[in-house]
């Protein structure tokens, strides 16, 4: 709770705090967008073709933590259950109940109970319709919603960190160490990503960690030159040359000194890498070279609203789900560039 009091905070982390809540769309924005987040996160409590609990014949069961047979619940086969499965549902009403989500569909659940041929419209079964394969769009959006996120602050997270190294690098001992990391780092930014990416993720088997991956390969320049601009303009100044003249060694004046003040202009632009993250992702499950075939994702619901022009239900879903997302996130990297801006401390 220590954490959450301002009143141990240093003033000039209150005043950025106050220049934040000053911004009233970005401070809103943040709190919408962690909502949502949180609310994705729990995507299985809230969307999900199992219930929550059964209780059958005098015991509880969690068909969302557990696998149960059939013949758990008095059926002939020793599979799990399919409780969509009407017969199931008969024997498990016989002698208890079930509790259901929201939701009643996962994100690769089919619906074969269709009045339509899918893609279908929206019904009061499936609120937001289903897609090509009948599954229910709805769920699809939660969870890529969430994975979507996920993979953004993943990607985000781990490019900050060896951006701002290599930056870190070349600003403090510049030279050689700079001039070499500056010539690899045009040769390696000219490269067209898109269609690299997109070759390599052909060449393997895709998946979350080895997209993640891929995409960590270019993803790392975006803070380098400023994380390097303010090591050099720090590495000379009187504070910095008065710990050398200590003995501290180069590694701490690094990281406990000049560090520091780097990690203001980072933080700035961390929102912004987060929405290019997202927007990278969604772009290759557009065009097939992302996320595995059946994941839950923005980009192959995008995709279909193409293919499928006379269902308009998906390709307004898709966009109004990406437009709220990077919307919220662009207000909010607005709101923490206003905090951490000099001349409004």
């Amino acid at each position: 709770m220590q954490l959450l009091n301002t009143d141990n905070w240093s003033p000039l982390n209150r005043r950025r705090l106050e220049n934040f809540k000053a911004n009233r769309r970005g401070y809103y924005s943040l709190w919408f967008f962690l909502a949502l987040f949180l609310f994705s996160l729990f995507a299985e409590l809230v969307a999900n073709d199992k219930p929550l609990l059964i209780y059958f014949d005098g015991s509880f069961y969690s068909p969302i933590s557990q696998v149960y047979a059939e013949t758990e619940f008095g059926g002939e086969f020793e599979t799990e259950a399919d409780y969509r499965d009407e017969y199931v549902v008969e024997l498990i009403e016989e002698k208890g109940w079930m509790l259901w989500p929201l939701i009643r569909y996962s994100y690769d659940t089919h619906n074969y109970n269709l009045s339509e041929p899918a893609p279908s419209s929206p019904t009061s079964d499936n609120w937001l319709g289903t897609d090509d394969q009948a599954r229910d769009v709805f769920a699809r959006v939660i969870y890529g919603f969430r994975i979507s996120v996920l993979f953004g602050l993943a990607l985000t997270i781990f490019s900050s960190i060896i951006g701002v190294a290599v930056g870190a690098l070349q600003g403090y001992y510049g030279g050689k160490v700079d001039l070499i990391g500056q010539r690899f780092i045009e040769i390696w930014s000219g490269l067209p990503v898109l269609f690299l990416l997109i070759i390599l993720s052909s060449m393997i088997e895709p998946s979350f960690w080895w997209l993640l991956g891929i995409m960590l390969l270019f993803s790392w320049m975006g803070l380098v030159d400023v994380v390097r601009a303010e090591f050099l303009r720090a590495r000379n100044l009187e504070y910095v040359r008065a710990a050398r003249a200590l003995g501290l060694n180069n590694a701490g004046i690094m990281f406990r000194h000049i560090l520091p003040n780097a990690m203001v202009a980072t933080l700035t632009f961390m929102p912004f890498i987060l929405t290019g993250s997202i927007t990278t992702l969604t772009s290759l499950d557009f065009l097939g070279f992302g996320l595995p075939p059946g994941s839950p994702s923005l980009g192959e619901l995008i995709s279909q609203g193409k293919t499928n022009l006379h269902a308009p239900w998906l390709g307004m879903t898709a966009f109004i789900v990406l437009a709220l997302m990077l919307s919220l996130l662009v207000f909010i990297g607005e709101a923490v560039r206003d905090a951490f801006d000099p001349r409004k401390i």
